[in-house]
């Protein structure tokens, strides 16, 4: 029987959730900047306004000054997106905003799956909760959302697609869907419910003759290192000889959370991650102590671990050794800022770049792994935990000749 994993309804690809970090117009960039910051020294209307109000006045139809203002913005940050081949900058006008933060503020509520971004097509399922809606409904990992409530998310930002999905428990959302990422989509209505998800889980088997630990991490939000810790040590009270640390569909989260996760594994004072900006410091970020020591890991991983969690991975891989085993991750490798805007919208901005221990950036690669291990979707077991075990019992044994 397939192992069923639980994780937090979160976006993976995009998901983007890197880190959140309030800002101000003043803080823009150069070229947007000059468009949307007032300047004490400059009075004269900028070009964009000037050909707002040409449009205004002249265009043959009825315009809304407000959807022209959304195109103007909207077309600056997809030229930026382009240039850079940066798939993580958006805006969000007044109301994708307010429904962004209704969705990440209020209690949590959905259909019952976690899911990644697909390029510019939609979002991919991911793992699939038991006995949720999206299960109800006969949905399966690989199956490909496209439509939200009738309108297309395709090029949207994948933390907004996520926020239409959401919603009110008992409140109905439909779903436009293309079965294995194939075909025209069909539509599912389904009924949102609240969806009560562990941060961690762990267990122990034995499997030729070895005990090995299995922990897994959903998401690196507030408090995530307690719990990993916590799950850790349970896993070796239970008597664990070595832990399987799954990150897979790991979308992410808060940057100390990914420094704190790693220090639980990491020797006080070995390097986690590096960040670069042009417009904030370059800072080093470095294991705080109180670890467990030498004990043996393996790290799971798959196309939708992103972020904090390909932190995690490239720390535990680069600097204790730990074989990571599964499909190459998803390649966030970057960091945004969420910049208000007068107009009641935000900028979500690229501001920065991580950078492995040895120096390496993840973005729009990923992490490959030690070992790879694809899932197979029609076998009954999980085909990439069992190879995780393999991998884990392998360490134990060198671990125990050395």
């Amino acid at each position: 029987m397939r192992v069923a994993f639980l994780a937090l309804f979160a976006v993976v690809a995009g998901l983007i959730t890197g880190m959140w970090i309030g800002g101000h117009p003043e803080n823009l960039p150069g070229p947007v900047s000059d468009v949307f910051v007032q300047s004490d020294l400059v009075t004269e209307q900028s070009p964009s306004d000037e050909a707002a109000g040409v449009i205004a006045e002249n265009y043959w139809r009825q315009t809304d000054p407000d959807e022209v203002q959304d195109s103007s913005i909207n077309g600056m940050v997809n030229t930026l997106k382009k240039q850079y081949k940066d798939r993580f900058s958006h805006y969000f006008n007044a109301d994708d905003l307010t429904a962004f933060n209704d969705s990440i503020n209020g209690s949590f509520s959905g259909v019952g799956m976690t899911v990644g971004e697909v390029g510019k097509d939609g979002l991919r399922v991911g793992f699939v909760f038991k006995r949720s809606p999206a299960e109800k409904a006969g949905f399966k990992q690989g199956d490909v959302i496209v439509t939200v409530d009738g309108e297309s998310i395709k090029g949207e930002s994948a933390d907004l697609a996520v926020a239409r999905i959401k919603g009110p428990e008992g409140t109905d959302v439909t779903l436009g869907v293309r079965k294995e990422g194939k075909g025209k989509p069909k539509e599912f209505t389904l009924t949102r419910e609240e969806i009560r998800v562990p941060i961690t889980s762990n267990k122990v088997k034995t499997v030729d003759g070895k005990k090995l630990g299995y922990v897994r991490l959903t998401t690196f939000s507030d408090g995530a290192s307690v719990n990993l810790r916590r799950a850790v040590d349970k896993a070796r009270e239970k008597g664990a000889e070595g832990i399987v640390v799954d990150l897979r569909a790991n979308g992410g989260g808060l940057l100390p959370e990914a420094v704190f996760t790693s220090s639980i594994f990491i020797p006080k004072g070995e390097v986690i991650v590096k960040t670069e900006s042009r417009t904030q410091p370059s800072k080093t970020y470095r294991a705080i102590g109180k670890d467990i020591g030498d004990f043996p890991l393996t790290v799971l991983v798959n196309r939708d671990t992103a972020s904090a969690a390909e932190i995690l991975a490239a720390a535990l891989q680069t600097d204790v050794d730990a074989p990571v085993v599964g499909t190459r991750t998803y390649g966030k490798g970057v960091f945004q800022q969420v910049i208000d805007l007068d107009n009641g919208g935000a900028l979500d901005l690229t501001v920065g770049e991580f950078f492995t221990a040895d120096g390496v950036s993840l973005a729009g690669k990923g992490l490959k792994p030690d070992v790879r291990a694809p899932l197979d979707l029609d076998a009954r077991s999980d085909t990439q935990l069992d190879k995780a075990y393999e991998v884990l019992g392998d360490e134990i044994t060198a671990a125990d000749e050395s």
